[in-house]
């Protein structure tokens, strides 16, 4: 571990804690079944949920399990809002039951034409509806003019909407920001001053996916590079990391050594 700081990759389902140990990570974020599908969430783990969340708590190992991306709860077509709903309850049920620290959810789109405080609105109901058991941590996306989460003014009427809810979630830890590095560089914010910016609006920064774009300032595109190989300046993309000081997990191409390999990258940096 870098001090406090831990650093880990997402990784493959069914054994969540050999990929930690092939990486050297702290911790590991996963998926609970099939990110592109709407089927009930399920641990592959052999273990079963009781023996993972065991398992973790003996190797020292968090936790963190990222929502389907088909998941958008933002959105006016009930046919979609409405069983996303279900899935992220579903989803933050199950994450409680293994341990984990956090629930990753994207902040979803509306549908063109809509006014966007329908989806902000949207967003304030999920909240007040959810039994958020684990934290929810709301991550800034890459692309889209419709987007809940990607420009900055967008990320502050999210964040606002969230406070809105019953129960002050953001004030009891219940809600939190998962800042994506290339998301931000994407999105057209500045990786030297992204950090700054975010927590000017959310006041906490609880976990950064720390990934390098393939592609050019604002150009919308979520392709994540190796640490160092992409688009963001190296010290930039380290004095976000290290100004966040928050939990690191890397979705970065490689597999185990290519995952390894940006860790170590970020050890030594920070």
């Amino acid at each position: 571990m870098t001090g406090a700081l831990r650093l880990g990759a997402h990784v493959d389902q069914a054994d969540p804690l050999a990929e930690a140990a092939a990486r050297g990570a702290d911790l590991v974020q996963h998926f609970l079944g099939d990110p592109q599908g709407w089927k009930k969430p399920t641990v592959s783990y052999a273990g079963g949920p009781t023996g993972l969340r065991a398992d973790a708590a003996a190797a020292n190992v968090h936790l963190y399990v990222h929502a389907p991306y088909v998941l958008n709860v933002a959105t006016s077509n009930n046919r979609i809002r409405i069983p996303s709903r279900k899935l992220l309850q579903q989803t933050i049920d199950l994450a409680a039951e293994i341990g984990a620290q956090g629930v990753i959810v994207h902040g979803g789109h509306v549908l063109k034409g809509d006014d966007p405080q329908v989806g902000f609105d949207n967003w304030t109901k999920c909240v007040e509806r959810a039994d958020l058991k684990v934290p929810l941590l709301i991550e800034n996306t890459a692309g889209g003019d419709n987007a809940m989460a990607r420009r900055l003014e967008r990320i502050e009427r999210l964040w606002q909407a969230v406070s809105d809810a019953g129960g002050d979630p953001v004030g009891a830890g219940r809600v939190g920001f998962c800042l994506d590095t290339c998301h931000a560089h994407a999105g057209g914010i500045a990786v030297s001053e992204v950090v700054g910016q975010v927590r000017a609006i959310t006041g906490q920064i609880d976990l950064v996916h720390a990934n390098d774009s393939r592609d050019a300032f604002d150009s919308g595109a979520d392709r994540h590079a190796s640490l160092g190989a992409g688009q963001l300046d190296a010290d930039d993309l380290t004095a976000a990391v290290r100004a966040a000081a928050a939990p690191v997990v890397c979705e970065t191409p490689g597999g185990a050594d290519g995952q390894g390999a940006d860790i170590e990258w970020l050890r030594e940096r920070l």
